[in-house]
């Protein structure tokens, strides 16, 4: 099972750290860090980004004037079968390196790209991996709905329409009485 695998991860890197978060433990979590991404690829915060080309374009038969107002799908993007197979299927294993190596590098954009991409995006994901690995190392996270019951509303960033609820289930570490 994913959380038991990111589990797993944590608590071996919290016993070579002697209990301790640090920032080297928490960027040296790759399994965790490939779940955060997959998830940002089947959800990104950020689903549609614009631009205004300086200069013409020629995409394949398609000429975009300068200035025209060009906005890409992220959401759209991050679910193209011809980028990703199956993807409405979460697999943190698509981010293995071998695996990214032939992705063409516009297919993943949680953080948009080029000049104007997010600049806290190390930050965030960082910020990410501090919340997370406490707790799926002290809780097992048990949802109460389920994913084929999201709606997702459209507003300044996507997000569920309702409130996602997920029951933290204390874990039992060594001879504790949890």
């Amino acid at each position: 099972m994913i959380q038991d695998r990111v589990r797993n991860e944590v608590d071996i890197a919290l016993q070579e750290n002697d209990e301790r978060y640090t920032m080297k433990l928490l960027q040296d979590l790759p399994y965790l860090d490939r779940c955060i991404k997959e998830a940002l690829r089947l959800y990104p915060s950020v689903f549609l980004i614009s631009r205004y080309p300086a200069e013409d374009v020629k995409l394949q038969s398609y000429l975009v004037p300068a200035g025209t107002f060009v906005s890409l799908n992220i959401y759209a993007v991050h679910r193209d079968p011809n980028f990703w197979p199956n993807p409405e299927i979460f697999d943190p294993d698509r981010f293995l390196p071998e695996k990214i190596r032939n992705r063409h590098p516009y297919s993943y954009l949680p953080f948009s790209a080029g000049p104007r991409n997010c600049i806290g995006q190390r930050f965030a994901m960082l910020e990410l991996k501090a919340m997370i690995a406490p707790l799926v190392h002290n809780f097992y996270l048990e949802p109460i709905d389920y994913l084929k019951n999201l709606r997702m509303q459209v507003d300044l960033i996507l997000r569920p329409a309702h409130p996602l609820r997920v029951r933290f289930i204390p874990v039992c570490k060594g001879n504790s009485t949890l």
